[in-house]
């Protein structure tokens, strides 16, 4: 495991000297946060962002931070954060198992984004933000903000070039787009995210539809894979923060206000890195060839998604109030046109 020392001293966009651990008092409130993210994979998703909090914060809050199961497995953050064994989680809804009627939209609710834009336009202009406030308040946790992540493709030993070559490959990918893919031939599998590497060498698994090809380079699943498949499931993963709502509501005002704006800051980054990333490593990346799905049968899975939203909607009045939201959203953009949309 990377010690609490690599990831203080990690690769932050922050001077060392600004980041010199503060002399604690006695009253110094200390919080314990998991992220979804292995080690490579949090020093730019989550660590700059706890390091400037613990800069500015001093000896008033300390966050000390856990990487991919270290304290509890990614499936059971959920249930930590409710019973306050853990103080804040990054994850998505759908991989950390939350007990709530929007869980299916969080990580990448098939075909839903196009974008990366699209997601925090959605929580803060389409209401999506109230929802998801609502619905964990309703269990006693606290939704801090929502962001945009990569987008979702496969990564795979063999070359995917057609609908057919999906069929049987077993993949590591979220509870929801797994259900969704299984209408392809794709075999879902579950994995500790420190274990799919070596998977993927040993033959456990054929492929990975969890991330686009920046944390593919990043977290090392480029080192073990082939091909890229271009199309995507979805164009955005929505990830979160969140609290134990008892442990945010003892901090003063500030302190609430001071974290909220680390995470968003650390939402802007993540805008830009993906952003840039995806297409650099498309353009330049030397270690996976790009294959691609012809757009004519794409098309099914994209018209297989819409009668899995309506799948979801039926199942209750606030997905359904969810699935609403993102056609209208998706009809909006369609209408507006370039460059919200093409084609």
């Amino acid at each position: 495991m990377t010690s609490r020392r690599k990831f203080l001293t990690g690769a932050a966009a922050i001077p060392a000297a600004t980041l010199a651990a503060p002399a604690l008092a006695q009253g110094t409130i200390k919080w314990r946060m998991q992220t979804y993210a292995g080690p490579a994979l949090a020093e730019h998703v989550i660590v700059p962002a706890i390091n400037t909090f613990n800069a500015i914060a001093g000896d008033r809050m300390q966050i000390e931070l856990y990487f991919a199961d270290q304290l509890v497995p990614t499936g059971e953050l959920f249930q930590a954060m409710q019973r306050g064994t853990i103080d804040a989680v990054q994850s998505d809804d759908d991989s950390m198992a939350s007990p709530t009627e929007v869980t299916v939209f969080g990580g990448y609710f098939p075909l839903g984004l196009r974008y990366s834009l699209d997601v925090p336009v959605l929580f803060n202009q389409y209401g999506l933000d109230e929802i998801w406030k609502a619905e964990y308040e309703k269990v006693g946790v606290k939704h801090i903000s929502a962001g945009s992540w990569d987008p979702c493709h496969f990564a795979t030993k063999d070359p995917i070039n057609s609908l057919e070559d999906l069929k049987g490959k077993r993949v590591f990918t979220f509870p929801t787009a797994g259900r969704f893919l299984t209408r392809f031939g794709v075999v879902p599998v579950t994995l500790p995210w420190e274990d799919i590497e070596v998977a993927v060498q040993t033959g456990e698994l054929d492929g990975i539809a969890w991330s686009g090809i920046t944390e593919d380079y990043t977290v090392g699943w480029a080192d073990v894979t082939n091909y890229f498949l271009t199309n995507n499931i979805s164009g955005a993963w929505i990830g979160h923060f969140f609290a134990n709502m008892d442990r945010w509501n003892e901090l003063p005002a500030d302190l609430q206000q001071l974290l909220t704006l680390a995470m968003e800051q650390s939402h802007y980054y993540r805008q830009w890195w993906y952003w840039g990333g995806e297409a650099s490593l498309r353009v330049n990346g030397p270690k996976m060839k790009l294959t691609s799905i012809p757009d004519e049968e794409w098309a099914q899975v994209e018209a297989a998604a819409e009668g899995f939203w309506d799948e979801i909607a039926a199942e209750s009045e606030t997905k359904a109030k969810v699935v609403n939201i993102f056609k209208q959203y998706n009809a909006d953009m369609a209408k507006a046109g370039r460059p919200y949309r093409y084609g």
